[in-house]
C-alpha cells in the first residue's frame, strides 16, 4: 500500500512544492533576524500544515467535485499573486516607514509576523498544491494522506532552513530587512503568476 515509489515520488512533490514556502521562510528570517525558535518553529510549522491540507483537498475536490475544481484551477497562480504582492508591499512600506523614524535595534524582534499575514503566506504559496489532486488521483484515501503527510514533512524541514539561512541574511541587513523581504514576496508572487504562461 505504500511502495517506495510513493514515497519518493511524494518527497519530490514535497520538495518542488515547497520552494514557494522556502523563499517566503527566507523572506521572513531576513525581515525579522531576531526571530526566536519558538516562533521559527510555528512558522515552518502553518506552511507545513498548508503544504499537507491543500493536495489532501485537490485529491477530494478530484474525487467529488471535478468539474468546479477544474474551472477554479486557472485562477490559482492569480490569487497566489495578488496575496503575495499585498503582503510585500506591505512589508516594504512598513520598512521605509521604520527606517524613515527611527533606528532599528537588531537585538529586538521588531518585525514580527503577524498570525493573519502569516495565514496569508500559508495560503498563498500552498494553493498550487490543491493541483496535485490530479497527480496523486489514483491513490486511495489512506493512501493520498500517506503522502499529503509526506509532504509536509519535507516542507517543515525546507522552511526550517529558510528561515533560519533568512535570520542569518536579515542580521547583515539591518534596518533595510523588512524592505529586502518583502521585495522577495513580491517577485515570488511575479514568478508563480509567470510560470502560470510558461
Amino acid at each position: 500500500m505504500f511502495g517506495i515509489q510513493l514515497i519518493i515520488n511524494s518527497v519530490l512533490l514535497g520538495i518542488g512544492l515547497a520552494m514557494d514556502a522556502f523563499s517566503v521562510s527566507i523572506a521572513n528570517g531576513i525581515a525579522d533576524p531576531a526571530m526566536r525558535k519558538r516562533r521559527i518553529m510555528l512558522i515552518a510549522g502553518t506552511f507545513a500544515a498548508f503544504q499537507f491540507v491543500m493536495p489532501l483537498g485537490g485529491w477530494v475536490c478530484v474525487h467529488f467535485v471535478a468539474k468546479q475544481f477544474t474551472m477554479v484551477q486557472p485562477a490559482i497562480p492569480y490569487i497566489a499573486f495578488v496575496l503575495l504582492l499585498l503582503i510585500g508591499g506591505n512589508m516594504v512600506h512598513e520598512g521605509f516607514a521604520k527606517s524613515n523614524h527611527e533606528e532599528p535595534d537588531n537585538n529586538k524582534s521588531g518585525n514580527r509576523l503577524k498570525l493573519s499575514t502569516l495565514f496569508i503566506q500559508g495560503v498563498a504559496t500552498s494553493i498550487d498544491a490543491l493541483s496535485v489532486g490530479f497527480a496523486i488521483e489514483e491513490y486511495r484515501a489512506v493512501q493520498a494522506i500517506f503522502s499529503s503527510l509526506i509532504i509536509g514533512v519535507v516542507t517543515l524541514a525546507i522552511c526550517l532552513a529558510g528561515l533560519l539561512f533568512g535570520r542569518k541574511i536579515g542580521a547583515k541587513f539591518a534596518s533595510r530587512a523588512t524592505i529586502v523581504g518583502g521585495i522577495i514576496l513580491i517577485l515570488i508572487g511575479a514568478e508563480i503568476l509567470i510560470k502560470s504562461f510558461l
